[in-house]
């Protein structure tokens, strides 16, 4: 007989091998080297909160004979290291409903949300449709490259739109505010489509834009195998609802029947939200950030971070995440890229925002992360659309400022600070390659330029003074969140006034990252298949 216990606060230093960990909890726990029959990492994190003791933390699942669980169980065990049993929650998925179904369900979008959505729809019998306005993600590579390197914008397959969503082109950061099955769920499933296992269970998983695709792609292909099937350079244009319920979707490659569909537009899907208030569809302002992203040499915020100890193997490229009062609002960092690049995170003609990336190596000469306020609703006007409608002007102000090429508006933060414009070529990772220095602040609602001007200092005294050295800021930042929320019913996770539409995902306004719109996808995909049972 054994039994599996839990082990939380197992220390490792930064040169200790993981194949130690058997020895390290024996010796914890007071017992022989043979007593650790299996064993497994559910949780592992840097411990950096002192410069001098930087070290990993782990988290282990432990199989023991039972008699050895016992009495590692009832002893009072080394200084700060917890035993406890272990007990997971498993995943759940609902017996299908008793609702028939006349077609087999939509999902419209492909990016996380929709795809996670769209397989385990697929897993369990429901053959869904999911429709995507770009193109996949072989081809949108090619693309984005292409537009990389100063070609025009295709409007349907760039940073934001094509298979994976925004997430295929963004850090790949797998974090998430909340925790358990289903997270563990979307986890595994990333990791069983060529993600590397270790996103299971590190503090801060990331994968990289470098890996996104070809992880986007396996699954796509995961789905299509179970009888899902995807279309490409097919954009909703159109719901047609009669009697209170969803009848079909118009196209731009037709009508399609569907009384079920799963709405992951994501946040960037401006022309959709226009058509869903055409028809009546509920939609209202949210909260959303609007910002900068700022750059410094990621040798800085090694050094920052680590002491003495940057550069150690065990370590890699330092990220940072700071949070300050400046006056009325919080300034924030969000996405912070060790290691990464800036890019045009742009999806339509005559309009220029920033965002970062980067990829699984960390391996570019530059930090950068985005540095933001939140508007709220009341700041705008009350249209349903009112925060969209912010974002698109100041993103054509920051294009025209740009000499309409989208080269990326760049100024010291220095500069910035002392109310002066940039001169020359400020040094940028920003994938595009042309910059425009210039005073960022015209270009800024003056509460993000308070916000800057008092925030910034405090951050770069929480940072050793290594925050803004050699740092530049580049604007805007606008598409960190959706402005606009699709209401739902909490229960049915339907529309409240067209029965058979599930909004979903970031572009609903209710998630905020890779994870968190995946998990809402695959609770929106719960939901539907406790409803409706599988087409016939």
């Amino acid at each position: 007989m054994s039994t599996s216990v839990k082990i939380n606060n197992l220390r490792l230093e930064l040169d200790d091998p993981e194949e130690a960990l058997p020895r390290r909890v024996a010796d914890r726990l007071g017992l022989g080297a043979g007593s650790v029959l299996r064993w497994r990492i559910l949780r592992k994190s840097l411990d950096a909160r002192r410069v001098d003791d930087l070290h990993f933390n782990y988290a282990m699942e432990v199989e023991l004979p039972a008699a050895d669980a016992d009495r590692a169980l009832s002893r009072r065990p080394a200084a700060g290291v917890i035993v406890q049993p272990y007990l997971p929650e498993a995943f759940s998925w609902p017996a299908p409903g008793d609702r028939p179904s006349e077609h087999r369900p939509v999902v419209v979008g492909a990016g996380p949300a929709g795809l996670i959505a769209g397989y385990l729809l697929a897993l369990n019998g429901y053959r869904p449709l999911i429709l995507e306005r770009g193109r996949a993600v072989k081809d949108r590579v090619a693309d984005v490259r292409r537009f990389d390197a100063g070609g025009a914008l295709d409007p349907e397959s760039n940073y934001l739109f094509g298979e994976g969503g925004a997430g295929t082109f963004s850090d790949g950061k797998l974090t998430s505010r909340s925790g358990g099955p289903d997270v563990d769920r979307i986890l595994e499933i990333l990791a069983d489509c060529h993600g590397k296992p270790s996103i299971l269970y590190e503090h801060r998983p990331h994968l990289g834009s470098n890996r996104l695709p070809l992880i986007v792609r396996t699954l796509r292909k995961k789905l299509e195998a179970l009888g899902g099937e995807v279309r490409f350079s097919c954009r909703v244009e159109d719901v047609d609802v009669a009697d209170g319920r969803l009848r079909g979707l118009g196209t731009s490659s037709g009508y399609i029947a569907a009384d079920v569909a799963i709405l992951a537009v994501g946040h960037s899907a401006r022309d959709t939200y226009d058509m869903l208030l055409r028809r009546g569809v509920p939609l209202m302002a949210k909260p959303f950030q609007f910002g900068v992203r700022i750059e410094q040499p990621q040798q800085q915020i090694d050094k920052a971070q680590y002491g003495p100890k940057e550069g150690h193997p065990a370590l890699g490229a330092a990220d940072y995440g700071l949070s300050v009062r400046a006056g009325n609002c919080d300034l924030f960092t969000f996405c912070m890229c060790a290691g990464g690049y800036v890019m045009p995170s742009v999806s339509e003609p005559g309009y220029f925002c920033s965002n970062g990336m980067s990829e699984s190596r960390h391996d570019s000469p530059f930090a950068n992360s985005g540095l933001v306020v939140t508007i709220d609703p009341g700041e705008t006007s009350s249209h349903p659309l009112a925060g969209v409608h912010f974002q698109q002007r100041y993103e054509r102000a920051a294009y025209v400022a740009g000499g309409r090429s989208y080269a990326a508006p760049i100024q010291w933060a220095n500069d910035f600070l002392a109310g002066r414009a940039s001169q020359g070529k400020p040094p940028s990772s920003y994938t595009r390659g042309s910059v425009k220095a210039m005073d960022l602040g015209p270009l800024l609602p003056e509460k993000v330029a308070r916000a800057l001007l008092k925030g910034l200092p405090i951050m770069d005294r929480r940072l050793d003074r290594r925050f803004l050295r050699d740092a530049t800021l580049t604007g805007p930042e606008s598409r960190g969140s959706s402005p606009v929320r699709i209401p739902r019913d909490p229960e049915t996770r339907q529309s409240p006034t067209v029965a058979g539409l599930y909004p979903c995902g970031e572009g609903a306004g209710y998630a905020g990252g890779i994870v968190s719109a995946a998990v809402d996808g695959l609770r929106t995909a719960r939901a539907l298949a406790a409803a409706y049972a599988p087409p016939r």
